[in-house]
């Protein structure tokens, strides 16, 4: 692990909760988050007891270099992992696209393309756009002919297949080379920026893997959507590449600000969206964001949106995923109708967590866990087979938000714009409020049940053991209940235009209702109530859509659907699974309001054993050697001596065997009986002695320290804006303890009336 950035703090000295404060704030501004090291981290998978070898594989989050502070301002951010996320993210568009088309047919004219593409230059006409002849379904390529009962069976039989089969490699290529590709990815991203290390979580190998089992997922038509594991990838891109400069290779702080903008340029790609990625990695994901992280922030979102345009994986010349265009603006009696989705987002957001929450927590207790794959079979079976009788699930979840999203023109061939039309009363582009036909009746129904399938089977997909993310899905169940009542609301303005709430705005034969803005305003309201964003996913609204007038109804949907959710649980989805999973993680937006003391927290406690520590110069190799094996400890303090305990710095468990390690490899005379000291000059030892060991420089001579008698609300203020693993508590310069972040949130489970053993740290 890489050594904690020093910094000579003078001002220790003092002691005063006014020195420790401005010694914080030093750290926070100079050193830009110092990452401290539990001192009860996690397994260190890369020694076994009794050995000292170690993994220097590039998949390690952090160097094993020792680490030093560079206080340079040049911006020397490394671009590529702009342009490999934009490049990516297109990529997966477009394999996912075609995909998706593969379980119903295929093009004659080239098989790599998909059902859009290859009909291009069909010359069927334009309400016919769909059947052109280079177009086959499965059954007209096996048996000849498209229609009736058998070709129906066997163009259903080849869906579920091929369905099947992309959800088993996806599963099967998670399991067998990379399991931390599997989920979205956003709860450990925000993990690892609060100063926590999972190995391996931003490696090679789980870039490559989760870039091609997305596409495999995606195309599966398992309810789930590919915008949060983007974040993911992008922030996999960001940190391989930071490997390429030394300036963010040894320094921990600095890579968590790369990968604060990758985390904002993976949702730029995402949905096209740079501002509101910036927005969201400041909202959502990033524990501590300065102002220069959040220009990099901008600058990176830009590169990403740029490269991903000029892929053009949309095939539109647009960068946004959802362009809508809407003819009226909204009238502000809609505000009711727009609150009441924000009401239902809330609900739906607060239900979902719970529900999902109660079937992850099965999934991780019973045997129901110890079969991935065939949960993943199960699950897309029962998919696919709900799915492909009714066409607004068969379509891929895009589409139907899409579809969902328009405004009903004179040419629109879709069920949901086949109304009584009257030419006579058309005005230019904008149609009137008109009857609702047979095929709106029709759509209403076969919508009605695609959100009863949405809403709970969206529940058992997320979490499975392939990338999932949740924005699609989420925006899905919001936009269907919106569209529904949107066609509610323009149907009620047509037939009763003469009641109080329409007479002041709405005449007969006006345009006065648009059933696409309540989609739109229903998807935000949903997606606000599984993740309670509000700034960022307005902006990633108006952005995605192009909707920039609707900025009103979207923000009071977003609050209301907050306001709802935070009424019946305080978590988000992502805050859940991070509970759920185990992780030391420290919720920044929570008060700590207790007036408990760093004594009162801090090991070891009475009738524990005294803290392990490693004094500065009277301890030889062997004895080191023997606290390394007895102990799982990532870190020891070292002090003077055992009996003055007087605290001298700390030293990594990683940077000891390293260190010990060259030294018998490299330096004659070194035995297990050689002293190893930790200050400037050797200790005077008889000429006979065996060579000594200096190892000063990977001693961390400021440790964060605290005195007993801090309060632990400035204790937990400080890991939390500090990005500290561990503290070592003092007084008046004799080491005491030491208080992790884990001690941290047990106690303030404790506080909580909860069992602070039921915290599982995995």
């Amino acid at each position: 692990m890489a050594k904690s950035d020093r910094l000579n703090k003078e001002e220790e000295a003092s002691g005063s909760i006014a020195g420790r404060m401005a010694a914080a704030s030093l750290k926070r501004w100079i050193n830009q988050e110092p990452l401290g090291l539990d001192a009860l981290a996690m397994d260190q998978k890369g020694y076994r007891r009794g050995s000292y070898q170690s993994s220097t594989s590039d998949e390690d989050m952090v160097e094993i270099a020792g680490a030093s502070l560079d206080f340079s301002m040049a911006d020397d951010d490394p671009p590529l992992d702009r342009e490999m996320g934009g490049s990516l993210a297109g990529l997966i568009d477009i394999s996912a696209h075609w995909m998706t088309d593969l379980k119903e047919g295929v093009c004659l004219a080239g098989f790599w393309f998909n059902h859009e593409h290859c009909c291009w230059k069909s010359n069927t006409t334009f309400t016919d756009r769909d059947k052109c002849p280079e177009w086959k379904s499965w059954s007209q390529l096996i048996i000849g002919h498209g229609e009736g009962a058998f070709a129906y069976i066997l163009n259903y039989f080849m869906y579920v297949m091929w369905a099947l089969l992309f959800s088993l490699l996806a599963v099967l290529l998670v399991k067998g080379f990379a399991p931390y590709a599997c989920g979205s990815g956003i709860p450990e991203i925000k993990t690892i920026l609060s100063g926590f290390i999972i190995r391996g979580y931003l490696g090679k190998w789980t870039l490559i893997i989760k870039t091609i089992t997305l596409v495999l997922a995606v195309s599966s038509g398992l309810s789930l959507g590919k915008e949060g594991p983007l974040v993911h990838v992008a922030c996999c891109c960001g940190n391989i590449l930071c490997h390429l400069f030394t300036k963010y290779r040894k320094n921990e702080a600095k890579r968590r600000e790369v990968l604060s903008a990758a985390a904002a340029a993976g949702v730029s790609v995402a949905f096209g969206a740079p501002i509101g990625g910036v927005l969201f990695s400041l909202e959502e994901v990033s524990y501590y964001f300065p102002l220069k992280t959040l220009w990099r922030s901008f600058f990176a979102a830009l590169v990403a949106a740029f490269t991903l345009r000029s892929i053009n994986p949309f095939g539109n010349s647009r960068l946004v995923l959802f362009y809508v265009e809407f003819h009226m603006p909204w009238h502000l009696l809609e505000l009711i109708p727009f609150i009441l989705l924000g009401i239902f987002g809330g609900l739906w957001g607060a239900f979902f967590i719970r529900s999902n929450i109660a079937w992850c927590r099965r999934r991780k207790t019973t045997k129901l866990g110890k079969y991935p794959v065939l949960e993943v079979f199960v699950v897309t079976a029962i998919t696919a087979v709900l799915a492909f009788p009714n066409e607004y699930t068969r379509m891929s979840t895009s589409e139907l938000i899409s579809e969902l999203f328009n405004d009903c023109g004179i040419l629109d061939s879709s069920k949901l714009c086949e109304y009584v039309n009257d030419f006579n009363s058309t005005k230019g582009d904008d149609l009137p409020d008109r009857a609702a036909g047979p095929g709106v009746y029709t759509a209403m129904w076969q919508l009605a049940l695609a959100l009863i399938m949405k809403v709970f089977i969206t529940i058992f997909t997320f979490g499975m053991k392939v990338p999932s993310g949740l924005f699609i899905p989420s925006m899905a169940v919001g936009a269907i209940v919106g569209r529904l009542l949107g066609v509610g609301m323009e149907q009620l303005a047509f037939y009763h235009h003469d009641w109080v709430i329409f007479s002041g705005w709405c005449s007969q034969g006006a345009d006065c209702i648009t059933p696409g803005l309540y989609a739109m305003v229903g998807a935000a309201a949903c997606l606000g109530g599984v993740t309670r964003m509000t700034v960022s996913l307005v902006v990633i609204m108006f952005e995605l859509t192009g909707g920039l007038e609707y900025i009103v109804p979207l923000m009071a949907a977003a609050m209301t659907s907050k306001w709802v959710a935070d009424a019946i649980g305080r978590e988000g989805i992502y805050d859940a699974h991070i509970r759920l999973n185990g992780y030391p993680f420290l919720e920044a937006k929570e008060e700590f309001s207790h007036k408990t003391l760093a004594m009162d927290v801090m090991r070891p406690r009475r009738n524990d054993p005294p803290l392990t520590v490693i004094t500065q110069d009277s301890m030889t190799v062997e004895d080191v050697e023997a606290i390394i094996n007895e102990t799982t400890y990532s870190g020891y303090p070292v002090v003077v001596s055992r009996e003055s305990q007087r605290l001298v710095g700390f030293v990594l468990r990683r940077d000891l065997i390293i260190s010990i390690e060259n030294a018998r490899k490299k330096q004659d005379g070194i035995v297990s009986t050689s002293i190893i000291y930790f200050t400037d000059h050797s200790p005077p030892l008889p000429p006979s002695s065996p060579s000594m060991l200096k190892l000063r420089s990977i001693l961390d001579l400021s440790p964060f320290t605290v005195t007993d008698q801090t309060p632990m609300e400035i204790v937990v203020d400080i890991f939390r804006k500090l990005g500290l693993r561990q503290c070592l508590v003092t007084h008046n310069g004799k080491l005491l303890g030491i208080i992790t972040k884990k001690d941290v949130l047990k106690h303030i489970a404790q506080l909580a009336n909860q069992d602070p053993d039921s915290i599982l740290f995995n």
